[in-house]
């Protein structure tokens, strides 16, 4: 199994900043891939950066050039920072890993932009 704890998010104004953490736990060794997905009320879940072992780092349309995706290696911690946030940010961001058996998902943690 494997477990994943999300961290950092809040109330932000817009124009801010925040770093969404998500610590790994258990058998994640084989994993392949991790990243963000978001979900605003009444819409679906989108993704919104991944990086896979190996290969490249993704990010969506509306989130290029504002986020940066990052693993840190010692703490097993995939780190999103976000900054120029926009209300439309707003969301639950839910952290994902996979693994040659499986999908997984965190908690979720809410992120709400103020205008």
């Amino acid at each position: 199994q494997v477990q994943l704890v999300e961290s950092g998010g809040g109330l932000v104004q817009a124009g801010g900043s925040l770093r969404l953490s998500c610590a790994a736990s258990g058998r994640t060794f084989s994993s392949y891939a991790m990243g963000w997905f978001r979900q605003a009320p009444g819409k679906e879940r989108d993704l919104v950066a991944s990086t896979a072992w190996g290969g490249g780092t993704q990010y969506a349309d509306s989130v290029k050039g504002r986020s940066t995706l990052t693993f840190d290696n010692a703490q097993n911690t995939l780190l999103l920072q976000m900054s120029s946030l926009k209300p439309e940010d707003t969301a639950v961001y839910y952290c994902y890993l996979d693994t040659v058996r499986r999908h997984y998902w965190g908690q979720g943690t809410q992120v709400t932009v103020s205008a």
